[in-house]
């Protein structure tokens, strides 16, 4: 159901890979409640994968981003520029590593898997909200997406959990020095979704039952659960609201043994 709430508002998702994954829930959700939105894809192999979301809502842009090439960042922000003059919000939903990374022993990571990871998941945000910034000239809202093996130890996560670290400590700095210009910057927690980044994580199907069996609400959570939550921090009802982590997990991050 649309409510308007992002009405007038201009943002650009970046990370749509399918239509299981967050960044295109929440593309979706944005353009339900009014916001003209625009959306990145990393190659030209998700292209069509993409495209297939403007099939679904009306999108203001498709625009070709890695965010491991300085350049190609550029080329988008430029881009974006061009075609809607401003940005009102950016979500940032990218991360990765690479499979072998995400198995075994996390004292075995290497040196290269080590910086691979934290280049596009941690770093990335970084690069994109400097690209984003000279766009918000009315102020604006960051969000990006972590989980919580950024503080807590789940097997096969590895150095997906430091990057997430990385991630979060990013997202404060970043809000601290953006807040002066009015532009807020936070992250959704997010409970295990079978997205197609989480399928390289081994024993995702089992997570998800331990948190259907423990958490407080006794469910899991689905993309569109994300994309809600990241919504009401792109309005203007979250305008307060900046360096937090938000958990959406059905309560599981609060649980001990």
């Amino acid at each position: 159901m649309s409510s308007g709430l992002l009405a007038g508002k201009t943002g650009l998702v970046m990370g749509v890979a399918n239509q299981r994954s967050f960044a295109w829930a929440i593309a979706a959700a944005a353009a339900r409640h009014g916001a003209r939105v625009a959306v990145t894809y990393q190659n030209e192999r998700l292209a069509s994968r993409a495209a297939a979301l403007g099939e679904e809502v009306p999108l203001a842009g498709l625009y070709p981003c890695d965010v491991g090439d300085d350049d190609s960042i550029a080329r988008c922000f430029e881009q974006v520029d061009a075609d809607l003059g401003r940005l009102d919000f950016l979500v940032h939903s990218i991360a990765y590593a690479r499979r072998e990374e995400l198995q075994g022993r996390f004292v075995d990571t290497t040196r290269e898997g080590f910086a691979l990871a934290h280049d596009i998941s941690a770093y990335s945000l970084i690069a994109v909200a400097r690209a984003a910034r000279p766009l918000m000239t009315g102020g604006g809202s960051i969000v990006t997406l972590t989980y919580l093996g950024s503080t807590r130890v789940f097997s096969n996560y590895n150095v997906m959990g430091s990057a997430k670290a990385a991630l979060e400590s990013s997202m404060r700095y970043l809000a601290a020095d953006l807040g002066p210009e009015n532009i807020r910057v936070n992250a959704i927690s997010a409970g295990p979704v079978k997205t197609l980044a989480a399928s390289a994580v081994r024993g995702i199907s089992m997570l998800r039952e331990v948190v259907q069996e423990r958490a407080p609400l006794r469910r899991n959570i689905e993309p569109e659960d994300v994309a809600d939550a990241a919504v009401f921090l792109i309005s203007d009802l979250s305008r307060s609201i900046t360096g937090q982590v938000l958990f959406v997990d059905s309560g599981y991050h609060i649980l001990g043994f």
